[in-house]
């Protein structure tokens, strides 16, 4: 029997429960910003205007589009045990991933808002046969409602940050009492595995990082070729992910670097999309030629900066480019994930802020598979060597590549770790198919 809720639990559902009148004007607050879809609010609700397959249902949760695809090799697996998946995120980005990504036969679903009402309704119509939930996006209501309808609830591939640990160590009756509510909890490291622990994870477990048993992003073969043949003879170089603040150290990299390689072409991918237009001001403003790929530009000879604001197109850019720059890690966002590239063959380079995969980082880093930049001129520095010295490019990518196979392996002990829950599933299906 579940221990009595923390003082600050029943505080938060009392409050949660009074706000759910207010979710029209949310949504509408949300939508002026881009930030809800407008065909499928109702979701955010609890409402769903999609029928429930027959038989058992995995429902896997993640916050966006980093943590839904780290569960792709996953949920890959479970299909080919004829399983069928819900998919929960929060993010409009991730619903789009999840519609280019995913086969059809995945269910995609806006997580409900965190009331009681919404989440009892969301749990109405879909009746999961297992919960997992990925990284540490733990919502109260949403954990609590699936724990009192008995429904088996998984940490995979679990995230406790340095950052957060602290922050729910001061309320470690909460974080305890749902981090309780989950049969297991998988950790990417022993460090997170030793955090879990103690904020009161029951049965932790370390099993890997499943962002780094990822398969490589795809790439539309024919809109590949038109990039080579357009950028035949020209140095290359992606930034990935940017955010806010580092796409004018690399306008200014661009401008350094171009007086030594004059044909230089760099790609810009902004970790959100939208904020394409503004990147491109931002390269018109520095004197240079910009091209914006949601206009449908392409990289013409006079094009300096080109601003790839697409959905999806990583695997494009990351075929095209030898030489990578992760964002994120020059502002204190703390990294984007390097494993994509490594595997599409780029040398990667990095800023300093890099914790949200800092085992990944420190082992590419450690066995000179990836380059440090802890600022503009030193990014201009590593960039401007890894232009110069194709063979240091590919003294990377060898390297790297020897870090990630060692690296991996977290599907498969996943899987195991998982193999009791699935075998309960796979049960259920068997007596639905013979009722």
């Amino acid at each position: 029997m579940a221990s009595p809720l923390p003082m600050a639990l029943r505080v938060y559902r009392g409050l949660s429960s009074a706000a759910s009148p207010l979710a029209p004007a949310l949504i509408r607050q949300r939508l002026k910003h881009g930030k809800e879809d407008p065909e499928r609010t109702d979701e955010r609700r609890g409402l769903s205007h999609d029928t429930r397959p027959l038989g058992p249902l995995v429902w896997i949760h993640g916050a966006s589009v980093g943590e839904v695809l780290a569960a792709a090799a996953l949920i890959e697996r479970l299909r080919a045990l004829n399983i069928r998946i819900l998919i929960t995120s929060g993010t409009v980005t991730s619903a789009a991933i999840v519609a280019k990504r995913f086969p059809p036969d995945v269910i995609h679903q806006y997580v409900p808002y965190d009331t009681p009402r919404f989440v009892e309704r969301f749990l109405d119509h879909w009746r999961p046969s297992l919960g997992l939930f990925i990284e540490s996006d733990l919502w109260p209501n949403l954990i609590l409602a699936g724990a009192s309808r008995r429904v088996p609830m998984v940490v995979i591939n679990g995230r406790m940050s340095p950052r957060s640990f602290p922050r729910w160590r001061r309320m470690a009756g909460t974080i305890s009492a749902l981090l309780g509510r989950f049969d297991i909890c998988l950790a990417q490291s022993q460090a997170d595995a030793d955090r879990f622990s103690a904020l009161g994870a029951r049965n932790v477990m370390t099993t890997g990082n499943l962002k780094l048993d990822v398969p490589a992003p795809p790439a539309d073969p024919t809109k590949l070729d038109r990039l080579i043949a357009m950028t035949r003879g020209r140095p290359v170089i992606v930034a990935a992910s940017t955010h806010p603040g580092e796409d004018e150290i690399l306008i200014a990299a661009h401008k350094a670097l171009a007086g030594s390689f004059p044909s230089l072409l760099t790609v810009i991918v902004p970790r959100h999309p939208h904020r394409g237009p503004a990147v491109a001001e931002l390269v018109a403003g520095a004197g240079l030629q910009a091209g914006l790929r949601s206009r449908e530009d392409q990289p013409l000879a006079t094009t300096d900066v080109y601003v790839a604001d697409t959905m999806g197109e990583l695997g494009l850019f990351y075929r095209l480019a030898p030489i990578v720059f992760m964002g994120g890690s020059l502002v204190e966002h703390g990294g984007q994930n390097p494993i994509e590239a490594v595997k599409l063959g780029a040398a990667i380079v990095h800023g300093p802020h890099v914790f949200n995969f800092a085992e990944v980082y420190e082992a590419l880093d450690k066995a000179a598979g990836a380059r440090l930049a802890h600022d503009q001129e030193a990014l201009i520095r590593q960039l401007r060597q890894l232009l110069a010295d194709p063979d240091a490019c590919n003294s990377l990518v060898a390297a790297s590549s020897r870090v990630v196979d060692q690296l991996g392996g977290a599907l498969e002990r996943t899987l195991s770790a998982l193999e009791p829950y699935l075998l309960q599933v796979r049960l259920e299906m068997g007596a639905a198919r013979d009722a």
